[in-house]
């Protein structure tokens, strides 16, 4: 019976039209809740760091900062700007760097120059509060010896320089 059936020509036809492939299925609903669901929060403010030793020269400074969170961040947001001892200390421009680490180091500084640096860490839901503000200070740059002041004798010698720095300088340690 079985080999008779299938030597048959079978055509069949469906009694009904598919619609199911004109049918619009509205998601945003379910959407809306998978959205809710994996939203991240926007992170805590980070916490800078005071200045570490040796981490300035006259015209760079390294910047470092913690996070005390288990915050998702994908990058910061580092700020800073010249501190001036004038009263209008606001109107000195601001810059801003998006950083991918908890350091950086900032080049094209004013040798001598305090700086005041602040924080921001960002994720897909926002931004943090800015850490609390930091003032780093780079180096003075190296004095200019004079050399037509210099003198000699056999147990002495006299050795003249002038500094470059608009700022005073604490000290110097003279070499020989």
């Amino acid at each position: 019976r079985l080999e008779e059936f299938l030597k048959k020509e079978v055509d069949l036809k469906l009694s009904t039209v598919p619609d199911f492939e004109e049918r619009v299925i509205d998601t945003s609903e379910v959407e809306q809740l998978m959205n809710s669901i994996n939203t991240i929060p926007a992170p805590c403010a980070p916490v800078i760091n005071p200045q570490a030793p040796n981490a300035a020269t006259g015209t760079s400074l390294r910047v470092c900062w913690s996070l005390f969170s288990d915050d998702t961040v994908e990058c910061y947001q580092l700020c800073y700007k010249p501190v001036s001892n004038e009263r209008h200390n606001d109107e000195q421009p601001e810059h801003t760097l998006k950083v991918k680490e908890t350091y950086c180091t900032i080049t094209n500084l004013l040798p001598n120059t305090h700086y005041e640096f602040w924080v921001s860490a960002l994720n897909a839901s926002g931004i943090s509060p800015p850490s609390e503000r930091a003032v780093y200070v780079t180096a003075p740059s190296p004095p200019t010896i004079q050399t037509k002041k210099i003198r000699s004798c056999e147990n002495a010698a006299l050795v003249c320089w002038e500094s470059r720095d608009i700022n005073p300088v604490d000290s110097y340690t003279v070499e020989l």
